[in-house]
């Protein structure tokens, strides 16, 4: 499993690769997890508002930091 967490790496980027790296923990799930910091990237998957999270090249959040138990729910 692939996550990306894509944004700029303001302070939400960084807490929802926080969220995202808890709730693997919290879930047992290996997984590899990327910062996408490159706006052309990011609107590839045509994100407009960040922070967003990406499992598989599935956008899964956007706009907004996911709490760990719902990044989890989304994981399982």
């Amino acid at each position: 499993m692939i996550i990306k967490v894509l944004g700029s790496g303001c302070k939400n980027c960084k807490k929802l690769e926080e969220h995202t790296k808890a709730a693997l923990a919290e879930t047992g799930i290996e997984a590899t997890v990327e910062k996408v910091e490159d706006f052309k990237e990011i609107m590839a998957y045509g994100v407009m508002k960040t922070p967003a999270l990406v499992i598989d090249e599935e956008v899964k959040v956007m706009g907004r930091v996911a709490t760990v138990k719902e990044i989890a729910k989304i994981l399982k």
